[in-house]
This record gives structure tokens, C-alpha cells and sequence, in this order.
């Protein structure tokens, strides 16, 4: 199986991403996006706030992962391709046609499956929360 992010101030919604992803298969390869890469996708100028070593680390040691990668590019698709997944899983908030590498996927034989997010958990709103003293 293969899932991709940010994973920046690692929370209750990624573990139930990551552990909803390794329940379809027997190995988990997450792709955590490089700084750079995580900048170019608008969150703010402020992020990541977790430089992409430590998010990576803090990726590998949970249980339902068992390999990560780190990327520069914009999406995945690269790293997709070379990895040949049989699942590709995102959260349930993209819509099937805005999974980069569905159709790729989709086109070896593999399947996409999209999990449910963890309603108010994320990175965003967790940064709000900080900043407004909560």
C-alpha cells in the first residue's frame, strides 16, 4: 500500500490515515513530501513547522508503517510509478478523479481506497488552536 502527505504536527487523523491504510495490505510506504515541496502547496509561510527529517522519523516509528520515502515534487506521481502500489489510499476529503495516481493505479490492477476523515483534527486546525491560545 502507498499514502502520501505533509504529516506536519503529527495527530490523532494522520495514525487513523496511516492505520487505516496498512489494514488493506501486508506493507505500508508512506511518501512525506520535502519541505520545499510541502511550501509550494500553500498551507502557509509558516509551514511545515516540522522540518521533514523529523516528520519523517516520526512516520517510521509508528507501527503501521513500514517504510517511508521523502519527495521534492509537487505530487507523488513519480514515486507512484516507481513503487508499482497494489492500494493507493487518501483521506475521503479528495475527490476519486483528485487522487493523483488513481487512474495509474487503477490501470496495473491495483485499487484506491479512501478512508474517512477524523473530524476537527488537522494540522490547520490544530496550528489555529496554538495560536489563539487554546
Amino acid at each position: 500500500m502507498f499514502t502520501n502527505g505533509v504529516f506536519d504536527l503529527l495527530h490523532t487523523g494522520h495514525v487513523a490515515l496511516l492505520e487505516a491504510a496498512r489494514s488493506e495490505g501486508d506493507a505500508l510506504i508512506v511518501g512525506v513530501n520535502r519541505d520545499a515541496s510541502a511550501r509550494r502547496l500553500g498551507k502557509g509561510p509558516d509551514r511545515p513547522v516540522v522540518p521533514e527529517g523529523e516528520r519523517a522519523r516520526l512516520i517510521a516509528a509508528l507501527a503501521a508503517v513500514d517504510c517511508v520515502v521523502l519527495f521534492d515534487e509537487d505530487t507523488p506521481l513519480a514515486l507512484i510509478r516507481a513503487l508499482k502500489p497494489d492500494v493507493l489510499v487518501k483521506g475521503a476529503d479528495y475527490a476519486p478523479e483528485a487522487i493523483v495516481g488513481a487512474k495509474d493505479v487503477e490501470g496495473w490492477g491495483g485499487r484506491v481506497v479512501r478512508v474517512p476523515l477524523v473530524q476537527g483534527r488537522s494540522t490547520t486546525q490544530l496550528l489555529e488552536r496554538l495560536r489563539r491560545g487554546v
